[in-house]
C-alpha cells in the first residue's frame, strides 16, 4: 500500500514534504556523514524551498543535484536551477561547492554527459554501477509524467543508464533527466502532488495495471511517501 499522506492545502503539503526531507538527510549525515540530495522543479516546492532557506541545517554536508532540467540557461525563468537558486540557495546561503547542477546552457547531449560525470565522480561509481541517493524529491505531471520521462518516452525502459538528454516535443524543447534505474534505487523518495488536476493521475499511477510507459509516476519504490493536498487527493479513499 502506497504511503500517502494527505493536508488540506498545497502550502501544508510542500512544507510537510520538507520537513520529512530534513528528517531523511539528518538520519544519513548522522549515519555516514554526508548526505545526497536530489530536487524537482515546477511550482509545488516553492514552500519548501523557502523554509529550507529559513532552516539552520548542517548543509555543508549536503550535496545537492537536480532530477531533471529543461534545456536553458540557469538565469531563464523556466530554469529548475533559477527557482531553487531563487527560493532557497542564495537566500539560504547554500554552500555553492556543494550545488552540482545540470549545466543545460550547452547542448542537451554535452549537458548529460558532464552531469553523468559529476554523478560518477561524488558516488564514486564504477562500470555499470548505480548511484543511490539519500532523497530524491519529485513531482507528477496531469499526464503523469515524472522527472523528464514523458508518456510513450522509450527511455522509461531503460534501467542501467543514469542520465539522458530527451527532446520533448510536446514542448519542442530539450531536457536532461536522471533515468529510471536511479529514481528506483534511491534510499527515499518524495512525492509532492498538489492541484485538482493531479487528482485523475494520481487515481491511475496509484490503481491502474503497471505500465509506467503510460503512466510514468508509476515508477516508485516501496519507500516512497506522497505528500498531497486535498485536490490532489480527492479520488483517494481515506
Amino acid at each position: 500500500m502506497s504511503n500517502l499522506r494527505r493536508f488540506a492545502t498545497a502550502l501544508e503539503a510542500s512544507e510537510a514534504c520538507g520537513l520529512q526531507i530534513l528528517d531523511w538527510l539528518h538520519d544519513a549525515i548522522a549515519q555516514k556523514g554526508t548526505a545526497t540530495l536530489a530536487i524537482s522543479g515546477g511550482s509545488s516546492p516553492r514552500a519548501m524551498f523557502q523554509n529550507f532557506a529559513n532552516t539552520a541545517f548542517d548543509w555543508d554536508r549536503v550535496h545537492l543535484f537536480w532530477v531533471d532540467e529543461r534545456g536553458v540557461p540557469p538565469d531563464n525563468d523556466q530554469s529548475n536551477f533559477k527557482f531553487a537558486n531563487d527560493a532557497w540557495l542564495q537566500p539560504g546561503n547554500f554552500p555553492k561547492q556543494n550545488i552540482h547542477r545540470m549545466e543545460a546552457e550547452l547542448p542537451a547531449t554535452e549537458a548529460a554527459a558532464r552531469y553523468l560525470a559529476a554523478i560518477r565522480e561524488q558516488f564514486s561509481l564504477g562500470a555499470g554501477d548505480l548511484p543511490v541517493f539519500d532523497v530524491i524529491h519529485r513531482g507528477m505531471g496531469p499526464d503523469a509524467h515524472t522527472a523528464s520521462l514523458f508518456p510513450g518516452e522509450p527511455m522509461i525502459a531503460n534501467r542501467t543508464d543514469l542520465v539522458a538528454a530527451l527532446r520533448v516535443e510536446k514542448f519542442a524543447q530539450w531536457r536532461i533527466t536522471l533515468l529510471p534505474g536511479v529514481l528506483l534505487a534511491a534510499r527515499h523518495t518524495a512525492m509532492l502532488v498538489t492541484g485538482a488536476d493531479k487528482a485523475a493521475p494520481l487515481h491511475a499511477v496509484l490503481h491502474e495495471k503497471f505500465e509506467p510507459s503510460r503512466f510514468p509516476a508509476q515508477l516508485f519504490s516501496g519507500d516512497t511517501v506522497w505528500f498531497l493536498d486535498a485536490p490532489a487527493a480527492a479520488q483517494e479513499s481515506q
